[in-house]
């Protein structure tokens, strides 16, 4: 089996994947796709349930995900899940979308239905919230969050979840403070009762937000490198601050290093992808998805 597959393979799906031993029947698609850790999670649970058949990665660049989606039924696809920069295409293309990708602006979750028509849901924010729970033993609609980097795929997600779950106040930070409006615009309409402030990512803009936030979310790329600074400064982190770094390509980003130094908890965003990846599992076989082997499976593989 080869660890990244393409378009052209898709198109000839039998002949590429001649001799794998498990007909591979969902993926994951992006642009990079051969970091993604989804496989061996995914494949841990289908070979724990005895499911015959496995899970791989599909290199696809932006303009060829519309084709793509028109083979997932051909070729004897189950689903597949949608990563950057995929998940706005998928919206589009998908001809049947629940509330959590339209409140997302995303599809991060797509099933190929009986007949052969695609469903597409997303469970980032579910994903998101579960591991906000297991980590610091509190739901994000029960404290003031604020979100860093809320106008991205993620930032979305994560800000939505929290509203609906009733966040008293969101503080939506982001570089470029016009794309928030019709975010706030969003949420206002969806879940009126929260309150919504915005700012920048400037140094004193973050300072206000976090005086006033007690989960502080990073759904910026700040930290994706090893030399990254960190998003906030540490002199902005208190002791009573709960950190959530949705990056997972370093065990310790750099802010969590920097809410290490004033003792306040801090997770990053491993725990996330197995969620959502549990959930999209859910999805597709409805059944119940073997969390503890797949958290096995991504810890084996995850940055020590």
């Amino acid at each position: 089996m080869k660890e990244v597959y393409t378009l052209a393979d898709l198109r000839r799906w039998p002949e590429a994947t001649a001799g794998v031993e498990w007909p591979l029947r969902l993926a994951v698609i992006g642009d990079p796709v051969a970091h993604s850790a989804s496989p061996p999670m995914h494949n841990a649970a289908l070979a724990a349930l005895g499911l015959g058949v496995r899970y791989t990665r599909l290199h696809l660049r932006p303009d060829e995900v519309a084709e793509a989606f028109a083979l997932l039924s051909q070729q004897g696809f189950i689903g597949i899940n949608c990563t950057i920069p995929h998940k706005l295409t998928a919206l589009s293309l998908v001809p049947q979308v629940d509330p959590s990708a339209r409140r997302a602006g995303g599809v991060n979750t797509v099933t190929v239905q009986p007949d052969g028509s695609l469903a597409g849901a997303s469970t980032d924010g579910l994903g998101f919230s579960r591991a906000v729970r297991e980590a610091f033993q509190l739901g994000p609609g029960e404290v003031r969050v604020a979100i860093l980097g809320a106008g991205g795929g993620a930032g979305r997600a994560v800000m939505m979840q929290c509203a609906e779950e009733g966040s008293p106040r969101l503080w939506l930070l982001n570089r470029t403070t016009d794309k928030l409006a019709p975010l706030v615009a969003d949420v206002n309409r969806e879940f009126p009762a929260t309150e919504i402030r915005t700012a920048g990512l400037t140094d004193p803009e973050i300072e206000a937000a976090l005086a006033d936030a007690d989960l502080v979310v990073n759904c910026t790329a700040v930290g994706m490198k090893a030399d990254d600074p960190s998003p906030v400064p540490v002199g902005f982190l208190q002791k009573r601050h709960r950190v959530y770094d949705t990056i997972y390509t370093a065990a310790r980003t750099p802010l969590m290093r920097a809410a290490g130094t004033v003792g306040a908890p801090a997770e990053n965003g491993l725990p996330m992808l197995l969620h959502q990846g549990a959930r999209s599992f859910e999805i597709w076989f409805q059944r119940e998805a073997p969390v503890e082997v797949m958290r096995a499976a991504l810890l084996s593989v995850a940055p020590r």
